[in-house]
């Protein structure tokens, strides 16, 4: 088990390496290969009415005419050992791990994402909770029942939640529950959990039943489908020939054999989120990551989408990673493998 974590491990570290790399090049490398100049680059920091002399004084603060590895060096280093920026009349330090530095905003990046993560993690988790256990317990019962009314209603049910965009049934609860029947009369507004607990959950109840809608839709789906093919194999008959208890069959021997593309998508989707639930922040105008992107990417500045990418990018390897640890507790054939 040791050296299986450890592989893992070691696996984990290359692919931040790679990510790092791939998301470097994207921002730097690849708008230099299309025609795009160092006065370009340094003018998405300055903003598109700057004059020339603002953007040669970017250029020059930001390194913007060294060569693609020499700059990518020197990002991989602010990350690891931190990095100061000249930001005009002072210079600013900024400590490791540093994501970049905001001119517009006049912070660090890191500080922003801080600042901001508490509401997209409250916002994902809650959902993720409800997602989880409606998805697959509708599932298991859809398998169990099939072709019966319930399967049939909780599989319609389920493809309206995959085909309906997430910022309709966002609007329509909205609609519903805020302006109509009063029951969130003031809207979505996001409160601190250390602060108020109760009215931290009570303004999040929409946004958790919102999202986890659509994501309990899917793995209702998937749990169902993956349920009646393993129902249909000899090992689960042998246990019934057995004498096993019914309950026993499907909560040890068949849920457990699904558990496994269960946890895949799980782990990306939880990892994917963590960097920003877009549509559904913007939808309930939540102040988390996803709105501060699109905000970014509106007001082009530029080094705080780069900063959450890698963020986003840091969650997504780490929840793989957990998924593979997972995996080995699951299906212990994992581990030997």
């Amino acid at each position: 088990m040791i050296a299986f974590i450890v592989r893992r491990l070691v696996a984990a570290v290359l692919l931040l390496v790679i990510v790092s790399m791939v998301t470097f090049a994207i921002f730097f490398l690849v708008p230099r290969l299309v025609g795009s100049t160092p006065d370009d680059l340094a003018s998405r920091y300055v903003g598109r009415d700057a004059s020339p002399t603002s953007v040669q004084a970017a250029k020059k603060r930001l390194h913007l005419d060294d060569p693609v590895p020499l700059q990518y060096g020197r990002f991989v280093k602010g990350i690891v050992a931190g990095d100061e920026f000249d930001y005009g009349p002072q210079t600013v330090k900024c400590s490791a791990p540093c994501f970049g530095y905001s001119f517009r905003t006049s912070q660090n990046v890191l500080d922003l994402i801080k600042d901001r993560f508490p509401v997209t993690a409250s916002l994902v988790f809650g959902a993720s909770i409800l997602w989880l256990t409606g998805g697959v317990a509708v599932g298991v019962l859809s398998a169990l029942k099939r072709r019966s009314f319930f399967d049939r209603a909780a599989m319609s049910i389920a493809l309206a939640g995959v085909s309906l965009p997430i910022y309709f049934t966002g609007l329509v609860s909205l609609s519903l529950f805020a302006y109509t029947w009063k029951i969130w009369p003031d809207g979505v507004q996001y409160a601190n959990l250390l602060d108020n607990p109760v009215k931290w959950a009570y303004n999040l109840v929409l946004p958790w039943v919102t999202l986890a809608f659509l994501y309990a839709a899917m793995y209702a789906r998937l749990t169902r489908s993956g349920m009646l093919e393993t129902l249909n194999e000899d090992y689960i008959r042998t246990a019934r020939a057995k004498g096993l208890p019914e309950r026993t069959v499907i909560t040890k021997h068949a849920l457990r054999a699904t558990l496994t593309p269960i946890l895949t998508i799980f782990g990306l989707d939880i990892g994917l989120l963590l960097g920003g639930a877009v549509l559904t922040e913007s939808t309930f105008s939540l102040p988390g990551m996803g709105k501060m992107v699109v905000d970014a990417i509106t007001g082009n500045d530029l080094p705080v989408v780069l900063g959450v990418v890698m963020f986003t990018a840091l969650f997504v390897v780490l929840a793989n990673l957990i998924v593979d640890l997972l995996y080995g507790v699951v299906d212990p054939r994992v581990r030997h493998n």
